[in-house]
């Protein structure tokens, strides 16, 4: 299987089996989706629908039982563990729900991790963590670690980490979880922001109303695809 040029994203029929003693869960049963490049999803369903499963396969946290899938043209489900990590960190941004921000290291700091991991020189990385940090306007929390930081600064500081690395695709797993109103509205607007500066973005949400920022939804219920609609430009950011 190969993907057209425009094509970030092409998996066929991913199934994924978890054993559970003499019994095997059935978390997605043969899933197929194709995603372009500068497209904004959002993917949602029930707790245990099967959708952050299918996150963690589409981030090359974990992989399928079964099923194909190609990311930026690489053949995914062949790849061996160290191959699967240094594609996960040349090509995927995460933002998680709980920020999962080193609390002993200062923003910056957090922000500099992927470069590591891709043995960027030490300088040039604090340079990239700066210009990620600014672009956030986050420049002067720089110094700050993350008990100094608002619930929605930390956030900002993980989106900064996801975009250091210029990376292909940034997937956001309940980004707003542990956010008021008010503050989710505005980590949605950047997300938004982000998206239309051309980054390809998927989202894990249970909300309807953080989903309506999105505008193509994914609905997935018991491990399969039950809907996937295009709902017109994100209508609650698209202003922003």
């Amino acid at each position: 299987m190969t993907a057209s040029g425009d094509t970030l994203i092409e998996a066929r029929d991913l199934v994924k089996d978890y054993p559970m003693g003499e019994s095997v869960y059935h978390a997605l049963r043969g899933v197929s989706l194709t995603v372009r490049r500068g497209e904004f999803i959002a993917i949602m369903g029930p707790s245990g629908s099967g959708k952050s499963t299918l996150l963690h396969l589409i981030g090359c946290l974990d992989t399928p039982t079964s099923g194909e899938y190609v990311l930026a043209g690489s053949p995914v489900h062949t790849l061996a563990p160290d191959q699967l990590a240094e594609l996960r960190n040349k090509e995927i941004g995460f933002v998680f729900q709980t920020f999962f921000l080193l609390p002993r290291a200062n923003a910056v700091e957090n922000v500099e991790l992927p470069l590591i991991y891709a043995k960027i020189p030490p300088a040039q990385r604090h340079h990239m963590a700066m210009e990620a940090l600014e672009f956030l306007g986050l420049q002067t929390h720089a110094a700050h670690r993350p008990n100094q930081l608002s619930g929605g600064q930390r956030q900002q500081v993980a989106i900064a980490r996801a975009l250091v690395n210029k990376p292909s695709l940034i997937l956001a797993d309940e980004p707003t979880g542990n956010l008021d109103s008010k503050t989710s509205e505005n980590i949605m607007g950047l997300l938004v922001r982000l998206n239309q500066m051309g980054n390809t973005l998927i989202l894990v949400t249970h909300e309807p109303d953080i989903a309506a920022y999105a505008p193509r939804q994914v609905r997935i219920r018991d491990g399969l695809i039950v809907s996937d609609e295009l709902v017109g430009a994100s209508g609650k950011g698209g202003g922003s």
